[in-house]
């Protein structure tokens, strides 16, 4: 009705007014003056700063742990076996001061955020600190790959189609790091991609909460999906690669349709927001049509940077973008086809141009990939985890990412508000599922689909672990507008009439074995985040000596040299790719692996002749290798002993640096 002034939705971390309240917590007393006139304000200080005290306690027990933990000699349960127990009573202590302090409605959104901050800290600055180089293989390949963009100022033609033309088709990461070095002012990327963990885990933060305040002002919600989120994100896509970046991108763009491209009012910054009655006027009168014209177009300009970004930087984070996006499209509430379109228009214009040469050879293999699910999901060859310290970590990895999907159905069960209101949610969580019929990706889908589902599977997961959750504020607004409208209806005979959900304040809660459940549930997949995260470490550590021994190669190696390793997992593999080749025995066919074992120096001897004068054939085996071989089920540690022995017992090799971490070989020129 004209002049019906709607009251103002909630903020996210206040709760409602009066009839609005929905929070299980009692509501808080009013502090009163002593009777003596002292002032009251010192004790109302002190309780509103008590979040402070264990999230202290926490940092400072983890301070204690990384001081007191040798990571020298690593076993096969990584980091998990090395670490100091005070870093165990630590998370235990942040994940306690983070459920009372979200639960209480007195906090305000920054107590949550400071605890987030701690266990993103815990979780991904510990490996930082702890080791004195970058982990990964592939985080040191992605450093290559900046490093020849800076030293020759382009990447490798397209007639060069190898192991690294994805990367050169794809360039927007490297190319943005190349920039960051120089603006840094330090040598290489190097320098700083230990942290690159923390620094990416970080920049989710912002779109996840931009998504979760589209469907809920409860903050409980809110923030607790953000610590679910947090501690099932173990995949390991952080560390400094372009996916990290692409799946920040992905989020970004999912938050801006979810806020600004939907036919309803989704939330206090939906799009009704910026287009009330007493919204400001435009350039086309009162109505306020051209400043409603210019704000979508100003979205509409931000989407597509957000769009060119995602697909300029990575191969597959397109496609979930791509089909996320349709499942929104075919819903009523978001019924806006120009996210959509723009994608997929920027997609096609890529791979069709930039990235056609890649696609052309790649694209047999992708076709055959196509619906071969059983083939997509499953592990090959030397990636099936062996050992009882490799085996254990991958069914922690597996529980905690059930556990989550298990609560997400839970939560969808029984939150019934939640089941409509944030419905996208669901197809968020449900969209990467089709991605199983595409490609294997290299064994790695089910990784990145577990990773792409868990934005909307945390948001239920942690829905399951409150009691009744507060509606958002566009359903404030709508219970508002049909009370109006009730209220409007002539008076007339009694009938029966459609009563909306009631929020009414639940009554305080009572002492029982339940409201424990919650809180350990959490404190468990809190834990586990650190086997699943860290617990492969000994196959991602690469100690100074074998680095060092990988470097002397490369500083001696001439143009068009050939370098022979057992497997890619050691730092630097990918070191000057541009002009020397290298060959990894261990990707090949098991039949020529079999052959190796049996005759390593001479087979090994005969597959490195080729390499013409004055370029040199070198054999390198580290300690990185040995543990990648182990505890993925390719050659046990007696079989590469083996090998290494047969090489430094034949006349055909020359050994030439030798450490703790490895050991260096050339072949000698044939007489």
């Amino acid at each position: 009705m004209p002049g019906q002034q709607v009251p103002e939705a909630p903020r996210a971390d206040e709760p409602p007014a009066h009839d609005s309240r929905t929070r299980e917590e009692p509501t808080p007393h009013t502090t009163r003056e002593p009777a003596t006139g002292a002032p009251a304000a010192r004790p109302a200080r002190a309780a509103a700063a008590w979040p402070a005290v264990p999230l202290l306690a926490a940092l400072a027990l983890w301070g204690y742990a990384v001081r007191h933990t040798d990571v020298s000699a690593l076993d096969d349960y990584g980091l998990v076996g090395a670490l100091h127990p005070t870093f165990w009573v630590g998370l235990a202590v942040l994940t306690a001061g983070f459920w009372f302090t979200v639960r209480d409605p007195r906090r305000r959104s920054r107590w949550p955020l400071a605890h987030v901050l701690g266990l993103l800290v815990m979780e991904r600055a510990t490996q930082a600190l702890l080791y004195p180089t970058p982990l990964y293989a592939w985080a040191w390949k992605h450093d290559a790959v900046v490093d020849h963009l800076l030293t020759s100022g382009g990447l490798q033609d397209a007639d060069r189609l190898g192991d690294m033309a994805v990367y050169d088709q794809w360039p927007g990461f490297f190319a943005a790091q190349a920039a960051l070095v120089r603006l840094l002012g330090v040598d290489n990327a190097a320098m700083y991609m230990a942290w690159w963990p923390l620094v990416s885990s970080v920049l989710l933060l912002l779109p996840l909460l931009l998504i979760y305040r589209t469907f809920t002002t409860d903050r409980r919600l809110i923030w607790t999906a953000v610590w679910l989120f947090c501690v099932a994100n173990w995949v390991g896509q952080d560390y400094f690669s372009p996916q990290s970046v692409a799946f920040a991108l992905h989020l970004g763009v999912l938050a801006v349709v979810l806020r600004r491209y939907s036919s309803r009012t989704s939330g206090p910054s939906g799009p009704s927001a910026s287009s009330g009655s007493d919204g400001p006027k435009g350039l086309d009168g009162p109505d306020g049509r051209g400043g409603v014209r210019q704000g979508q177009a100003v979205w509409a300009v931000l989407l597509s940077l957000l769009v060119v970004a995602v697909v300029v930087s990575h191969q597959l984070t397109p496609g979930m973008l791509v089909v996320t996006l349709l499942a929104l499209a075919l819903t009523r509430r978001h019924r806006d086809w120009l996210p959509l379109v723009t994608t997929v228009v920027i997609f096609l214009a890529w791979c069709l141009t930039a990235a056609l040469p890649f696609l052309s050879a790649a694209m047999p293999d992708m076709i055959r990939s196509v619906g071969d699910v059983g083939a997509n999901v499953e592990t090959g060859y030397g990636t099936t985890p062996t050992g009882a310290g490799a085996v254990a970590t991958s069914w922690a990895a597996r529980l905690l990412s059930g556990s989550v999907l298990l609560l997400a159905l839970a939560g969808v069960l029984r939150q019934r508000v939640l089941r409509r209101r944030a419905f996208p949610l669901l197809l968020l969580a449900a969209a990467p599922l089709p991605m199983f019929v595409a490609s294997s990706y290299g064994s790695e889908m089910i990784f990145r689909v577990l990773m792409f589902m868990l934005p909307g599977a945390a948001f239920f997961a942690a829905a399951a672990l409150l009691p009744r959750v507060r509606a958002s504020a566009a359903e404030a607004a709508d219970a508002a507008d049909a009370a109006a409208r009730n209220a409007e209806r002539p008076s007339g005979p009694s009938r029966r009439r459609f009563a909306l959900p009631s929020f009414s304040p639940p009554s305080p809660p009572r002492l029982r074995y339940g409201a424990w459940l919650a809180p350990l549930v959490l404190l468990a997949g809190t834990l586990a985040f650190v086997p699943s995260y860290s617990g492969k470490d000994r196959i991602n550590y690469f100690p100074p000596r074998e680095v060092a021994l990988v470097q002397r190669l490369f500083d001696q190696a001439p143009d068009g040299s050939l370098v022979v390793a057992a497997n890619r997992n050691y730092p630097l593999a990918y070191e000057q790719y541009w002009r020397v080749d290298h060959y990894w025995f261990l990707d090949d066919d098991r039949r020529h692996v079999d052959e190796i074992v049996r005759d390593p120096a001479g087979v090994l001897a005969r597959d490195m002749a080729a390499v013409d004068a004055p370029a040199r054939a070198y054999f390198l085996l580290t300690q990185g290798q040995t543990a990648n071989s182990e505890m993925n089920g390719q050659l046990n540690e007696a079989q590469l002993r083996h090998v290494r022995e047969s090489v430094a017992g034949s006349p055909r090799f020359e050994r030439v640096a030798e450490n703790s971490a490895g050991v260096l070989y050339v072949l000698k020129p044939a007489s």
